[in-house]
């Protein structure tokens, strides 16, 4: 190695000093999406140091509640319906996602960037029409965000899901006109989606996910929107879900399904949109019964189709707010209508996509008789660049 001269090293410093410090004027300030873009353009160079979901993960927990820093994309997703004695009815989605920008930085500061987070608060006040939502980016390293590995718990800043000494999953989050503090109990065991505990997005062997939901989780606590406390009981829906590359450029973009059925029946379905209007063949789903038992639901033995279509006047992207949903191989017919048609978020100031999801009601048949229930309902890639660039 060849000796330095003490003002290579000073130079050397100085320069580093500058870019480390233009990095954290950058991340305080997030003016748009632009940084993170730049920041996934990295992690992509750096693609071949990820690991890959590949077949026959054995999932453990509460182990695989927690973070799994070897791949480079995860999130934690919880969405529910909630309402108060009186009535009033909510909608709320709080999400975490993990964005993973080197798995190796050579810089050893703690403001090196290995991971972003960001997440998304969205609350749905049914009784007043309103659909209220704040996200945020922060990143890991100097405890603004994070996730912790054998456990549940991720953060950033005041946002926070974690695991009690009880087992209960802990929600909090606040933001100024709204804020939540729930309380979740498993219920069901968790269900592993798709197949050798490996959910296939993608005809490359790399394009897929380890995933799993907790699909009816008795849930209680205290919603605060605009000023006012509602105290709030109701079920949600817990998604995890990690790999490191998903779709592939034909992917445009999903809808997915999950539904609790009255009938103590959830059913989860998502398929996969291609850039010529057909489905993807790696569109599935999965039934959970009454008593917890799982049941692969594959492309050809489910049909989502459009109805009702509600124009974003924000993005001017359409959405259908209506869905015939039929699973024919379990002789299930439901109508899905959305509560409130803006349940839109642009997330413009942390992942940097547009995309619905919100609080949907469903009426209809299974086996002839008839169910009701609630659940939500994901939209991707209706405005905005294909949602497969940030999933590749």
């Amino acid at each position: 190695m060849p000796i330095r001269s003490a003002s290579d090293i000073m130079g050397k410093t100085l320069r580093n000093m500058k870019r480390e410090s233009a990095l954290r004027s950058a991340i305080r300030n997030w003016p748009s999406a632009f940084l993170l873009f730049f920041l996934a353009n990295l992690a992509g160079a750096a693609g071949h140091l990820w690991r890959q979901a590949q077949p026959g993960y054995a999932f453990q927990f509460p182990r695989d509640h927690g973070s799994h820093p070897e791949y480079k994309i995860e999130w934690w997703y919880y969405t529910g319906n909630l309402s108060t004695a009186e009535g009033a009815r909510f909608g709320y989605q709080l999400t975490f996602f993990r964005i993973g920008v080197d798995p190796q930085p050579s810089n050893p500061s703690r403001w090196a960037v290995r991971d972003l987070f960001m997440t998304h608060l969205a609350i749905t006040d049914i009784g007043e029409r309103r659909f209220h939502f704040a996200d945020r980016v922060n990143r890991a390293g100097i405890g603004w965000a994070g996730a912790e590995t054998g456990g549940l718990r991720v953060w950033n800043q005041n946002w926070e899901a974690k695991l009690d000494v009880q087992g209960r999953h802990r929600l909090t989050a606040v933001h100024d006109d709204m804020s939540l503090n729930l309380m979740l109990t498993s219920g069901k065991e968790p269900v592993i989606h798709g197949l050798q505990g490996l959910s296939q997005k993608g005809s490359d062997a790399g394009n897929a996910s380890h995933y799993y939901s907790l699909t009816r989780m008795p849930t209680r606590g205290e919603l605060w929107v605009s000023g006012r406390r509602h105290v709030v009981e109701g079920f949600s829906w817990m998604d995890h879900e990690f790999g490191t590359s998903f779709l592939e450029k034909e992917q445009v973009g999903w809808d997915w399904f999950s539904l609790q059925l009255d009938d103590g029946s959830d059913w989860m379905l998502f398929q996969l949109r291609r850039a010529d209007g057909t489905r993807d063949r790696h569109s599935s789903g999965t039934w959970v019964s009454e008593n917890g038992s799982r049941h692969d639901i594959r492309a050809g033995e489910f049909a989502l189709s459009p109805g009702a279509v509600w124009t974003s006047p924000s993005s001017g992207a359409h959405y259908p707010i209506v869905w015939n949903v039929n699973v024919l191989s379990h002789g299930l017919g439901l109508t899905v209508s959305a509560v409130l048609p803006n349940q839109e978020l642009n997330t413009e100031k942390s992942t940097g996509v547009i995309y619905w999801e919100g609080a949907v009601e469903f009426t209809g048949t299974r086996q002839g008789k008839p169910v009701r229930g609630r659940g939500y309902l994901e939209m991707t890639g209706y405005a905005g660049k294909p949602i497969s660039e940030k999933f590749r």
